[in-house]
């Protein structure tokens, strides 16, 4: 077994107790609005900005759908990869719930419940491997998913269910997983989606059956005429 620090005044334990103690000051219906959001809330937001992304990833051309389905295929592969790897490595480390080993703390979920294993929260690992999965698809909705799984590691705090280290190794885990693999994942998924693609069943999946035409003009060879002869606009300016 490997033994983390547990007690004593040290960093983890003291932020622990700084967060859950603004359970004490909150409503209780504040409190049931965390633990809902922490179980079900943020999940299901980072789904539906994947099913959003792929909405969008639809309407691009071809080659960049492709890269891009292949993309958000790979974000909950890439997290329900995580959540595996973490089972044995909960058991290894077999670091107790802060609420077995410290009193005080207000515990607003399940308790007992979830395990007597704390490092690292399953919750973080999900949340950011699903953020950072989707990040690899769409910059500006993954750093929306990544806020969303620091909110997520922070309210594993405020429910008293977990250390800062156990979220922080969480966000490590999912991220890990999803970057150290992605070339390897993206190689074998591509070609699949590919495929897929020209798929008379299937194509609509990664690409919308009905596309507006691109623009015939080259707005690039306009601004550049050659010879240095004006283009039309600069003909009407004149």
């Amino acid at each position: 077994m490997v033994a983390l620090t547990t007690g004593g005044p040290n960093v983890d334990v003291s932020l622990l107790y700084d967060v859950n103690a603004l359970a004490r000051h909150a409503p209780a219906g504040v409190d049931r609005a965390v633990a809902l959001v922490s179980s079900y809330g943020i999940p299901l937001l980072l789904v539906l900005l994947v099913l959003w992304c792929w909405r969008g990833a639809r309407r691009q051309e071809e080659t960049t759908a492709v890269e891009s389905f292949a993309a958000l295929v790979w974000a909950p592969l890439a997290a329900g990869l995580a959540l595996v790897v973490n089972v044995p490595l909960r058991r290894l480390v077999a670091r107790p719930r802060p609420y077995l080993q410290h009193d005080g703390l207000d515990v607003l979920q399940g308790g007992p419940a979830h395990g007597h294993f704390s490092f690292v929260s399953d919750h973080a690992t999900l949340a950011m491997a699903l953020a950072v999965g989707l990040f690899v698809a769409h910059r500006r909705l993954g750093l929306l998913g990544i806020g969303l799984a620091l909110l997520e590691g922070l309210s594993r705090l405020y429910l008293g269910l977990h250390y800062p280290t156990d979220v922080i190794g969480g966000f490590a885990l999912g991220t890990a997983v999803v970057l150290v693999l992605a070339p390897l994942a993206m190689a074998l998924l591509t070609p699949v989606v590919r495929a897929a693609a020209r798929s008379p069943r299937a194509a609509r999946l990664v690409r919308a059956a009905h596309l507006p035409r691109p623009c015939p003009v080259d707005l690039a060879q306009e601004r550049a005429a050659p010879g240095g002869s004006r283009t039309h606009e600069s003909d009407l300016a004149a």
